[in-house]
């Protein structure tokens, strides 16, 4: 290969982005970009991947959970926000617990012990979240189990965190009743397992009513050395988020089962992103609350 020809073809980007119906055409290739290929991560659980992109700075864009990239920013770790909302739902349904051993109420949650994948998860801060502002009940209130360390090495578990050894299995525990809530990510064949928000589609509305905001899970992050050498291209990485949305909304199908937005642009995330900052900076899983304006580079803060 001659010198002109590696000037001319220069390496793909690296990314990592699960598949979803807002991520769908640009996933699979029917979105691509100007001067580049875009080279996705094998990556079937996209938080499987979440240390390499915040410790090993893998990807040059990458999906990444809102609380992880916000302890990250703190740490210093070299990542821009750019305003593309790509996983967001209501957490309700994941607080769950053993109905076996009698009724659990989420006001009757404090004291309790809460398995978790991790501490600082985004459905967990989320769940804290509302137990803490619609129910008074504290972070320290409860007694926390973490089965996994956390996506950002800098950040330690405060006291009331117990780190499970890799021979304990968080359902099992909770089944057993040695747990009496978990945080799950999605509903066991053990029916006697139940959502504490019951039912959780009631609890979601209201919550949505009362606070006019989505609940964020992941959105998307560029290295900065990208966007400080390519901002063209960090550009371009923008528009084929948008347009693979539009393509989602052009869908009859997925219009219709469509029950919750995916912002795109400042001015469309920033009132949902500001919740969470507040929510995170409350719960002390950042130092400091961040301003909206300090998690984007100048090239990726677009309208």
């Amino acid at each position: 290969m001659s010198f002109e020809k590696i000037i001319s073809d220069p390496f793909p980007l690296k990314a990592m982005l699960g598949d979803y119906d807002v991520t769908h055409a640009l996933r699979h290739g029917k979105l691509k970009l100007k001067d580049r290929d875009i080279d996705f991560a094998d990556v079937k659980v996209p938080n499987t991947a979440f240390k390499r992109t915040v410790r090993d700075l893998e990807f040059d864009f990458s999906e990444l959970a809102i609380v992880t990239f916000l302890q990250a920013k703190e740490a210093g770790i070299p990542l821009s926000l750019l305003p593309c909302v790509v996983v967001s739902r209501f957490q309700h349904p994941y607080l769950m617990y053993n109905t076996k051993f009698g009724e659990l109420k989420p006001k009757d949650i404090k004291g309790k012990r809460i398995g978790v994948r991790s501490y600082p998860v985004t459905t967990v801060t989320w769940l804290r979240g509302m137990l803490m502002q619609e129910y008074g009940i504290l972070p320290s209130d409860n007694h926390w189990y973490a089965f996994e360390a956390p996506h950002v090495a800098q950040w330690k578990d405060p006291s009331w965190v117990r780190n499970c050894s890799s021979d304990q299995d968080m359902l099992e525990m909770l089944e057993k009743g040695e747990l009496d809530v978990a945080v799950l990510g999605s509903a066991p064949l053990n029916t006697d397992i139940q959502p504490v928000f019951n039912p959780p589609e009631l609890y979601s509305k209201e919550w949505a009513q009362k606070h006019q905001v989505i609940q964020i899970n992941h959105m998307i992050v560029v290295k900065d050395e990208l966007c400080q050498s390519s901002p063209e291209i960090v550009a371009n990485i923008f528009d084929l988020f948008k347009e693979s949305k539009r393509l989602m909304m052009l869908s009859k199908e997925s219009a219709e089962n469509l029950n919750i937005d995916y912002p795109m642009g400042i001015k469309e995330v920033k009132p949902h992103l500001e919740f969470v900052i507040d929510l995170v900076n409350q719960q002390g899983l950042t130092k400091t609350r961040a301003s909206l304006e300090s998690l984007f580079h100048q090239s990726t803060f677009f309208e």
